[in-house]
């Protein structure tokens, strides 16, 4: 027997959803437990609507080996399934700490290949000026 997916509702952005993206000339500098994690020159800011900005790393610049992928994943209309990874030398505090849409919708297609941390669930998240 064959069971279906649910439906999802896929939404565009617009003036009452709006999404930006745009290059970070910033270096973005991600550790914990005296370790760093991420380190780039080429981060992207994505800005949703009222939401706070997002820093996503491409993968390139993120130590992938330090992360351990789960199953906990999410979805956004606007963006598509999320899939995350949490950082094991941080601990519980930093379960799903880290999040990657690797199919994104069209709108949003250049987060494709990066990774986006919750700056709560790392020792450090820098951003220095370039």
């Amino acid at each position: 027997m064959e069971t279906k997916a649910p439906s999802r509702t896929v939404k565009t952005p617009g003036p009452d959803h709006p999404i930006t993206i745009e290059r970070n000339p910033a270096r973005i500098v991600v550790s914990i437990a005296g370790r760093v994690i991420a380190d780039t020159h080429d981060a992207l800011t994505l800005r949703e609507s009222t939401y706070p900005a997002v820093q996503y790393i491409p993968r390139k610049d993120v130590d992938m080996a330090l992360l351990s992928r789960t199953d906990h994943s999410t979805y956004c209309p606007y963006k598509g399934e999320c899939s995350y990874y949490s950082i094991p030398l941080g601990g519980e505090r930093s379960a799903n700490a880290v999040w990657t849409y690797e199919a994104p919708y069209t709108a949003v297609a250049e987060i494709k290949d990066y990774v986006a941390f919750y700056t709560d669930r790392v020792d450090s998240f820098e951003e220095r000026a370039a």
